[in-house]
């Protein structure tokens, strides 16, 4: 398998080979869920909170005597069972985040770059470079790559012109080939990646 190299006018100037054992096979979309679901939890604030009884303000008093009253005995308003009383069991400040294998981690990315590439929405380009800082020839690059709406854009190490000419561009999102994550490639519509990232990837993942 295969994909065509473009440059920047989107003609083709190479092709990359593709390693079968890495990007082929069964697509393991539970994996994808997996490190989606991860993500997305390790970035929960984890800010909220109740109140329990003892953090209630007032009900240090007894509301009422303790019999005679025909009423049930009480020590306290702020008892769980009165109005505006604490919570019981109620949720506390705590951090969501969890590990999964790497092994995972890797089998989840190469699973969602397998659905891309067979969804035909991997470009492969062979320099993501800009001589000058200027979001509107960041623009016409990415038009002439047939790039819109949402786009995931990397690189082995992303070209500081580059990124300040296209960061500015509404849904595209720029990051380095070793931290993009399954969830990254599959919140996208498009994924332009250079040769080097590619096959940065097939070494990694394989």
């Amino acid at each position: 398998m295969t994909l065509d190299v473009v440059n920047a006018r989107n003609e083709k100037v190479g092709a990359v080979d593709l390693n079968d054992a890495v990007f082929g096979g069964t697509i393991k979309k539970d994996l994808v869920w997996a490190s989606v679901v991860a993500q997305n939890a390790s970035e929960r604030a984890g800010t909220h909170a109740t109140k329990n009884r003892a953090l209630v303000s007032g009900g240090g008093k007894k509301p009422y005597k303790q019999k005679g009253t025909g009423r049930a005995q009480a020590g306290s308003s702020r008892s769980p069972l009165w109005r505006k009383g604490g919570t019981v069991f109620g949720p506390q400040p705590r951090n969501y985040a969890y590990q999964l294998p790497k092994k995972v981690e890797r089998g989840a990315l190469r699973a969602a770059i397998q659905s891309k590439i067979k969804d035909g929405a991997v470009i492969v380009v062979d320099v993501l470079t800009a001589s000058e800082i200027k979001t509107k020839s960041g623009a016409a690059m990415l038009k002439a790559l047939g790039v819109t709406g949402k786009a995931l854009v990397t690189d082995v190490r992303l070209d500081d012109n580059f990124v300040k000419s296209v960061r500015n561009i509404a849904g595209i999102r720029l990051v380095a080939s070793g931290r993009v994550t399954a969830r990254d490639v599959m919140d996208t519509t498009r994924i332009v990646a250079t040769k080097a990232a590619v096959e940065r990837w097939q070494e990694v993942l394989g």
